[in-house]
């Protein structure tokens, strides 16, 4: 099974498929524990010291970990097969882990979708998954070019066979999945 991330803050739309491209679970993974911040450097470190914009970060980032961690556990019960690969919206390897350069434009506005992306990365590498990452622009027509004349049936299909929702991101996971194979 190949499962497709297209992630936002605190939350992801996850799409699970298998080799033949076939939706076997699509659903919302809550990213963060209830109550904690889902954007600890983006909102919260304007208000906040760089000491205590680290010390935000670290208890966001467990959160993550608790809550993410619970998530995929719970879909991988939920799959007739295990999980072989995860792909994720791409993010830059030399993103600075310093802190006080995250609350720093341009970086602050990245700074936490990145966090969830590399404690995704993490979590499925601790599962023993393949991690693969995807430009989300490009993705979709990545996709239509390898499905040929199947892509429209495989991208547009689940909506019919499946029902909503069934959107973009639902669209762009899937296509990740694709990719990966």
């Amino acid at each position: 099974m190949r499962l497709g991330i297209a992630d936002h803050l605190g939350w992801a739309i996850a799409v699970t498929a298998s080799e033949d491209h076939e939706v076997v679970d699509r659903r919302r993974l809550e990213l963060v524990e209830p109550g904690i911040t889902s954007a600890p450097i983006h909102y919260e470190s304007r208000r906040l010291d760089v000491a205590g914009t680290a010390a935000l970060v670290a208890q966001v980032r467990a959160a993550v970990v608790r809550a993410t961690s619970a998530a995929l556990d719970e879909l991988v019960a939920a799959l007739p097969a295990p999980i072989g690969s995860i792909s994720l919206r791409v993010w830059p390897l030399d993103f600075p882990d310093d802190i006080a350069v995250q609350r720093r434009a341009p970086y602050e506005a990245r700074a936490d979708a990145i966090m969830y992306r590399r404690e995704l990365a993490e979590l499925a590498h601790d599962r023993g998954w393949q991690v693969n990452v995807y430009d989300a622009k490009a993705v979709e027509e990545q996709a239509i070019r390898l499905l040929a004349e199947r892509a429209d049936e495989v991208l547009r299909g689940p909506r019919a066979r499946l029902g909503p929702p069934w959107t973009k991101d639902h669209r762009v996971a899937l296509a990740a999945t694709i990719l990966a194979g």
